[in-house]
């Protein structure tokens, strides 16, 4: 009887912590104690391990069995602990060799009967894996999944005589090498399906060049929808340490597998706005990652702004700032990656028809200034680009479209801006922090007393003057211009739809 000491992997948010499972077998009466803050999942595992090792044809031991899971302090969940825990225990009481447990990691739930069934949160623990240099066996479910990691020798099996053969050197289990799948390429909706709409295009690609947030406001049918879905379609492709964390977060999500065809294309969410905060951010007792952390470097669209509860929009303010989210419970805390490009979609007016020139809204003044409000300022603020989609008239609908562009050359233009961007600054321009913006979104004599006097006839805040510069230079990165001229800076100021009042001033009501 001794002690068999291996390594596994918990969870922790999109972290997979190491966890160091140390199994000793003494003598004494029969009873296997499982210590090391196990959840209940945990805690039944005792008795999947042995029903496991007495059907694959092993002896449980007749003493006392104790399952210490180190660190002490970390929450350990679900069944992905089974695997080493039976491993473990077969080496302590010297059924199956135990030198080579050093050089691997373990993850994988039981079967009664000793097979191995696939855990969540594989690809995390992968990329641990890798970092520490060594080996994962895990069941032959999740093998595709971990071999997105490249460098990582991924050792799969079906049943735990397969891993016993293996570290017995009786039968060695071959690295797993993932089939040859084709990349699919990304059915994105092609920018020029849009009729018409400009200055929305305009404003949707400088949001993609620059990473920057997006309200539409407009009646309903002007294609704000259709616009936000075509977002995706123009961004850069991601680069395969982004392309990997936001696989890592719908690993742990465990809402849907990582499909190895498209995990590299960005996401599109579009949470009801019914949503809660919750399901917004994320949480629950063990948190889970939210819409915003699903939408990681991706787009996340929120149609019917106003109709979201108001507090449940106020969680955007911090990552929107941020680019994370923090999760805290009263037993676990956890944090999430939430770099997320907002696309937001209003009316101008609960009815939908403000400034309708057929006279269709009879909207009060102070109906249509309750419906803002829905939206706080510091919200507002937040949002880089505010225009407004109007209605097209019936022949500009109808025509055949000509000279649209398709998303394809749009992206092209995006691609050659954020590179500029990345030389300049490493980050796009909408994160661009305080001190950087010194030093990169440099005004003349000229463009200084423009923004002077916008902000104050527009009440801008700091927050505004600062996201109008950013704005600003990715429109001169757009242009292929190194100084920002008055032009840009104008254009830029031009997309604080709101901070000019909405439509609502103009129109002044319908009633």
């Amino acid at each position: 009887m001794s002690l068999c000491i291996l390594h596994s992997r918990a969870r922790d948010g999109i972290r997979a912590p190491e966890v160091t499972v140390e199994v000793y077998a003494g003598g004494g009466l029969p009873a296997t104690a499982i210590v090391g803050l196990p959840e209940l999942a945990v805690r039944e595992s005792r008795d999947r391990v042995r029903g496991a090792i007495a059907n694959a044809g092993f002896s449980y031991p007749a003493g006392r069995v104790t399952i210490n899971l180190a660190p002490a302090d970390l929450p350990k969940e679900g069944g992905r602990f089974d695997l080493p825990i039976a491993v473990g225990i077969l080496g302590a009481t010297g059924q199956l060799r135990a030198d080579a447990l050093a050089r691997l990691e373990l993850l994988g739930e039981l079967a009664l009967t000793g097979a191995l069934r696939p855990v969540s949160a594989v690809l995390p623990a992968a990329l641990a894996a890798r970092a520490a240099g060594r080996a994962l066996v895990l069941p032959r479910a999740n093998a595709d999944e971990a071999a997105l990691v490249e460098g990582l020798d991924i050792l799969p099996a079906e049943h735990l005589l397969e891993v016993c053969a293996h570290l017995n050197g009786d039968a060695v289990i071959a690295p797993h090498r993932a089939p040859a799948v084709q990349r699919q390429a990304a059915t994105y909706p092609d920018l020029a399906e849009v009729q018409g709409q400009g200055q929305a295009k305009r404003a949707l690609e400088i949001a993609a060049a620059g990473g920057h947030s997006l309200l539409l406001i407009g009646p309903p049918g002007t294609g704000k929808s259709m616009l936000a879905n075509r977002l995706p379609g123009i961004l850069p492709r991601l680069h395969d340490a982004e392309a990997l964390e936001v696989a890592a977060i719908r690993s742990v999500s465990g809402q849907a597998e990582v499909d190895p065809a498209n995990w590299r294309e960005r996401p599109f969410r579009a949470p009801h706005h019914t949503a809660s905060g919750v399901a917004l951010v994320g949480g629950g007792s063990t948190p889970r990652p939210g819409e915003i952390s699903l939408a990681h470097e991706g787009v996340l669209f929120l149609d019917e702004l106003p109709e979201f509860d108001r507090r449940v929009l106020e969680v955007l303010r911090e990552p929107l700032e941020s680019g994370h989210i923090h999760i805290s419970r009263a037993a676990r805390q956890a944090q999430f990656p939430a770099r997320f490009q907002l696309v937001a979609a209003m009316n101008p007016c609960p009815c939908g028809y403000l400034g309708d020139p057929q006279g269709r809204c009879r909207c009060t003044p102070e109906q249509v200034a309750r419906y803002r409000a829905r939206i706080s300022g510091p919200l507002l603020d937040r949002i880089d680009l505010q225009l407004e989609v109007p209605r097209l008239p019936a022949e500009r609908l109808i025509a055949r479209p000509e000279g649209a562009e398709p998303s394809a050359l749009v992206r092209a233009r995006v691609e050659q801006a954020r590179a500029s961007q990345m030389e300049r600054a490493g980050c796009t321009n909408a994160a661009l922090a305080a001190g950087a913006l010194e030093q990169h979104c440099v005004l003349d004599a000229q463009g200084r007393q423009v923004i002077t006097q916008a902000m104050r006839r527009l009440s801008l805040s700091g927050r505004a003057y600062h996201r109008i510069l950013k704005v600003a230079r990715t429109i001169a990165d757009l242009a292929d211009s190194e100084a920002i001229t008055v032009a840009h800076l104008s254009e830029a100021i031009g997309y604080r739809r709101l901070d000019r009042g909405g439509a609502a001033a103009s129109a002044g009501g319908g009633a």
